[in-house]
């Protein structure tokens, strides 16, 4: 099987973040099944990324993706990414995505990523 053209690493240990990725994994279940896109779990494999400099606690802070040509992609860049190739969502990434929004996208994206991940370790999540 050839590789996926995004394969998203995600926290499961986040029900934020578990449950977002449970909606999209439902909405691409056609492109998962081709293998055109592949999700996976940072806890199972938490050095996996390991090579681009990303640790497992960057990962648990915000999503990072790699496409098929072996570019790293953080944050609202992986959201736009996958938005890109959900049926019926391409204009939530032509809306957040545009040059004139993307840079107040990736900093609202940042700062609630803050805030769940230490909302996350408050709980004990890890």
């Amino acid at each position: 099987m050839p590789k996926p053209a995004l394969t998203v690493w995600y926290n499961t240990r986040c029900p934020v973040c578990d449950g977002g990725i449970t909606r999209q994994k439902r909405r691409l279940i056609e492109a998962i099944k081709a293998g055109r896109i592949a999700f996976r779990d940072i806890n199972l494999e938490p050095a996996a990324l390991a090579g681009y400099g990303a640790s497992l606690e960057d990962i648990r802070r915000r999503l990072h993706a790699t496409d098929d040509q072996g570019k790293l992609l953080v944050g609202a860049d992986v959201a736009l990414a996958v938005w890109r190739v959900t049926p019926g969502e391409g204009w939530l990434a032509a809306l957040f995505g545009n040059p004139v929004a993307l840079p107040l996208t990736r900093f609202a994206y940042d700062r609630f990523a803050d805030l769940l991940y230490a909302w996350n370790r408050r709980n004990g999540r890890w």
